[in-house]
């Protein structure tokens, strides 16, 4: 089935179940467990809305690839966060041992399950809408699957399951 030293990396918009599903897939296949949001949030001493209003969004993307871009592991499920795709670096360093499963989540489905867009910590640039950020990202999470499943409509453990059966 899966190489016992490879990686499993999650990708998706926010909201789309990338730290939930991470969680529950790690435990079901015996791996390890990274949220590159959390991994952010403890060396940077603050939450991720917290880097945006003191430093910019763009702050936050650079953070994000210096976090990502140091990552060394082996037989770890990585949750990044939504912004991971802007940095070709970053990506590419995981690629090197990792299948990328982009968790695809319809833009309304996202809709119902963020309530909390003003202090959720996504970065996206000033006067942006959700769509355009969607729209945007959109391209990035195709570009770098290897594994796309469609998961609005499933929970976190039919989406967990659907991974597991399409992994390498």
């Amino acid at each position: 089935m899966l190489m016992q030293q490879r990686n499993i990396v999650l990708i998706g918009m926010p909201g789309a179940g990338k730290s939930t599903a991470g969680i529950l897939l790690a435990k079901n296949l015996g791996m390890d467990f990274i949220d590159t949001d959390i991994v952010i949030q403890n060396t940077q001493h603050k939450t991720l809305q917290a880097i945006i209003e003191d430093d910019g969004y763009l702050a936050l993307r650079a953070i994000e690839e210096s976090v990502i871009s140091g990552l060394v592991c082996h037989n770890t499920v990585i949750a990044t966060g939504g912004s991971a795709v802007y940095s070709t670096a970053a990506m590419l360093h995981l690629k090197k041992n990792a299948t990328f499963v982009y968790l695809d989540v319809t833009l309304a489905q996202l809709r119902l399950r963020i309530h909390n867009y003003d202090d959720r910590g996504i970065a996206m640039a000033p006067g942006q809408t959700f769509e355009a950020l969607f729209d945007e990202r959109a391209k990035l999470y195709h570009q770098f699957a290897d594994i796309i499943i469609h998961s609005s409509q499933q929970t976190a453990q039919q989406t967990t399951d659907n991974i597991e059966r399409q992994l390498p």
